[in-house]
């Protein structure tokens, strides 16, 4: 496993663990972001927001929730 702010841009992830409060795991449940759901990272270019598809959508979150989650 590692963060998902290693995997490049293009290639496809399953979470597995979000290393954070119940706070973050909230938050990130309520984008549709849950342990065993498969996303693909459209934007990671190192700085700014970090874009993901997730189930249809495009999700935006903050460098530091995408290094909270743990994929494989």
């Amino acid at each position: 496993m590692m963060p998902l702010t290693k995997v490049q841009e293009g290639a496809k992830a399953i979470l597995r663990v979000v290393d954070g409060g119940q706070e973050l795991r909230g938050r990130l449940a309520s984008l549709g972001l849950l342990p065993g759901t498969e996303l693909e990272v459209i934007r990671n270019s190192g700085h700014g927001p970090f874009v993901i598809a997730v189930k249809g959508s495009r999700v935006v979150i903050g460098r530091g929730m995408a290094s909270r989650m743990e994929v494989e």
